[in-house]
C-alpha cells in the first residue's frame, strides 16, 4: 500500500544540465482537492518540474516531499502517481485495451475488467481501442494515455498539456474529468498553454520564467 500524503511541496529546486539552468529556486505547494496550473513559455521550466514531480529525474538541489515523505527512501511513493507525459508511451503495436490491460497489471489494479470499463465510458473508448496504438490519431492517442494515467487512481495527477489533439468535445471531457478528480481529493498539476482550459480548471495558477515562478507582474 503507498504512503498516505496530502500535498506535495518542492522547496528551493534547482535542476542543472551541465551549464543549463533549467530550474533555479522553484519553491511551489500542490495541495489536495486543487488543481493547479503550471504555465509560461517554452524552455521555462515547465516539463522539467514535471519529471521531478514524477520521480523521473532529481534535482540539482532543493527538495520534493509528499507530505512528510522523502520520495527518494519510499519508493513506493511512484505507484500513487498518474502522469501523462508530452510522449504519449504507449506501445505502438499492442491496442489501446492492451496497453490499459499491461497498465492495470503493472499496478496490481483491483478488479482491472471493471477498471478498464470505466475508462472506456469516461473516456468514449470506442472500436478504435481494440486496434494497434501505432493506427491512431494524436486525439485518439491522447484518450488512450490519459485513461491509462487515471487507471490507478493516483493520489497525484501529471498533466503535460493534455488537451493537445483533442477536439472541443475532447477538451470538455478533459475538464470535467479533471474536475471529477478534483472533487475525489487528487493533487493535480497541469502544465498547459491552453489559457482556456487553465482559466475553466485551475484553483492556483503559476507561471514560471526562465526557470523561476513569476511574481503576478511576470506572468501578466
Amino acid at each position: 500500500m503507498s504512503p498516505v500524503f496530502d500535498r506535495v511541496q518542492t522547496r528551493d529546486l534547482v535542476k542543472l544540465y551541465g551549464s543549463t539552468r533549467a530550474l533555479a529556486s522553484v519553491s511551489i505547494e500542490l495541495p489536495a482537492g486543487r488543481i493547479t496550473s503550471i504555465e509560461g513559455a517554452n524552455g521555462s521550466g515547465k516539463s522539467t518540474l514535471l519529471q521531478i514531480l514524477a520521480l523521473q529525474a532529481r534535482p540539482t538541489r532543493g527538495t520534493v516531499r509528499f507530505g512528510d515523505h522523502d520520495p527518494s527512501r519510499v519508493p513506493e511513493l511512484r505507484g500513487s502517481i498518474g502522469l501523462l507525459a508530452h510522449a504519449a508511451l504507449l506501445y505502438p503495436d499492442l491496442s489501446g485495451i492492451e496497453n490499459l490491460e499491461l497498465s492495470a497489471k503493472l499496478y496490481a489494479v483491483r478488479d482491472a475488467a471493471a477498471a478498464i470499463k470505466t475508462m472506456r465510458e469516461r473516456f468514449e473508448l470506442g472500436p478504435f481501442s481494440e486496434r494497434p496504438v501505432r493506427t491512431y490519431s494524436r486525439g485518439q492517442l491522447q484518450r488512450i494515455a490519459l485513461a491509462r494515467s487515471l487507471l490507478h487512481t493516483p493520489r497525484l495527477l501529471l498533466l503535460d498539456e493534455p488537451s493537445t489533439g483533442l477536439d472541443v468535445r475532447g477538451v470538455e471531457r478533459l475538464t470535467a474529468v479533471m474536475k471529477e478528480e478534483r472533487a475525489r481529493g487528487a493533487i493535480i498539476a497541469l502544465v498547459t498553454h491552453d489559457t482556456a482550459l487553465a482559466e475553466a480548471c485551475a484553483d492556483t495558477r503559476i507561471t514560471l520564467v526562465n526557470g523561476r515562478v513569476a511574481t503576478p507582474e511576470q506572468a501578466a
